[in-house]
Formats: C-alpha cells, structure tokens, sequence
C-alpha cells in the first residue's frame, strides 16, 4: 500500500531528520502524538498505527526517523541517548508543539523516556511498547550478529544503515529511567518468553507511576506489531480517545 502522506525534514545541527505530519480535520481538537520507532526501523512503519489512531481518535500525529535510519542523516557520529533525546527536540521544534503525547516503541522506548524525563511540561502522556525502562549498552558482538543475521537476511539495511548499527554499539552508555512520573503512562508487553518486560520489569513501571494502564498480549513477545498489530494499535487509540 503506498502512502502520500505529507513529510517533512528537520535540521538537528546539520543532521536532516525526516518526520511524517499528517494532520486530520479535526486535528486541533485533541493533543498530537509523536512516535519514536524501535532501534532498526523507520517512520513509514507507522503509517499504519497512525491512521489507526486518527480513525478513532483524530489528532495530529507525527512519526520519526532517528539519525541512520529511513530518510534520515546518517552522521558519523553521535549515537547515545541523548543525541536520540536530540532528535526528537529537533522535530518538536519544527513541528512547533507544546504539548504532546509520546509513544516509543522497543528501544525507541529508552528515548521517548529521555526525552520525557527532561521535558516533563511537554509530555501529557506516555505510551510504552515491550522495553524495560533503561537505556542498554550492546555488546561487543552486538553488530555482526545483528547485521548479518537479522538486517541482511529481512531486507532491513535501508532502514537502517550500518555504521549506524556500528556506532550504537560504540557509543550507547547505560542510563536507568525508572524515575517517578505524575502523567498517564500505557505500558504494553507480550507475555511470551522473549517479551522484553517480563514482571520484574513490569515492577518497575509500577513503581514509576501512579497513573498506569497495563495492556498484554498472550500470543505475542517482543513482537507485539507484527503478531497483534491490530489490537494494539486499537489499545493505543482507545487510551488516547481517554485523554485530551
């Protein structure tokens, strides 16, 4: 299905960050929403969640690419969490919101989290999809399996690029962002083996806010787009529909 979808680009000091703004009719009755994706994708892959959300909820609602990723920059350098936290002021600013809600998904999670923590007058609400509240360092070996067991194989170079693959790893430094937090927060998770907030984890963002719905997926793990994208783009829509 081909998109036309009006896209923008941001200048993050000389980084071109491509964001897609898709504005509805009845887009300045209710806060926007800006989406960060997970670590390898792109902001086309959210197309659909966002014509999901506007359906049932119209909002404006913005989707990014990080820095080597989709139609985005890739610099040598500057993969750590806060030039991530960077990217998504750069596309506020343009974008010139005020107040928003922010969704992240996998490790887009760390840094709408980040991001959130430090402009905590901006963020109405926090939506989170299957990802510990931390910031992880990779390790060594990260890369190479990554690139050619995972990247090489699904067709996903382009979404993002190698040396960025590369640098993550080089430059990602551990950062915990379980810090108490007084808006709404959605937490989504699979429950199978491979979900990434298992209830340890679950704990956490029980502990972090007061304000918490808890969404979950039997027949999913980490997965939750591509094995229940349907029921968790409409949870996402309908907790939206709750708020402003």
């Amino acid at each position: 299905m081909e998109h036309t979808y009006p896209s923008f680009f941001a200048n993050n000091q000389g980084v071109s960050l491509h964001y897609y703004d898709i504005r509805p009719a009845a887009h300045d009755v209710r806060l926007p929403l800006v989406v960060c994706p997970g670590l390898s994708e792109t902001a086309e892959e959210y197309l659909e969640l966002l014509e999901t959300v506007i359906s049932v909820s119209p909002r404006r609602c913005i989707a990014l690419s990080f820095r080597g990723r989709g139609q985005s920059d890739t610099p040598d350098a500057g993969y750590d969490l806060d030039e991530h936290i960077s990217d998504i002021e750069a596309v506020v600013k343009q974008a010139q919101l005020e107040s928003f809600h922010l969704l992240g998904y996998s490790r887009g999670v760390s840094y709408a989290l980040g991001y959130a923590l430090k402009h905590q007058a901006q963020v109405n609400s926090l939506l989170i999809g299957d990802y510990p509240p931390e910031h992880r360092m990779m390790p060594p070996e990260w890369p190479s399996a990554y690139i050619n067991e995972y990247l090489i194989p699904f067709g996903r170079t382009e979404h993002i690029r190698v040396k960025a693959v590369q640098r993550i790893q080089i430059e990602s430094t551990y950062r915990n962002l379980d810090e108490r937090m007084n808006i709404p927060v959605l937490v989504a998770r699979g429950l199978k083996e491979d979900s990434m907030i298992p209830d340890g984890e679950l704990d956490r963002y029980l502990r972090m806010a007061e304000n918490l719905t808890v969404r979950e997926y039997p027949d999913s793990g980490h997965d939750l787009k591509e094995t229940n994208g349907g029921q968790y783009y409409g949870d996402i829509a309908l907790f939206l529909n709750n708020l402003a």
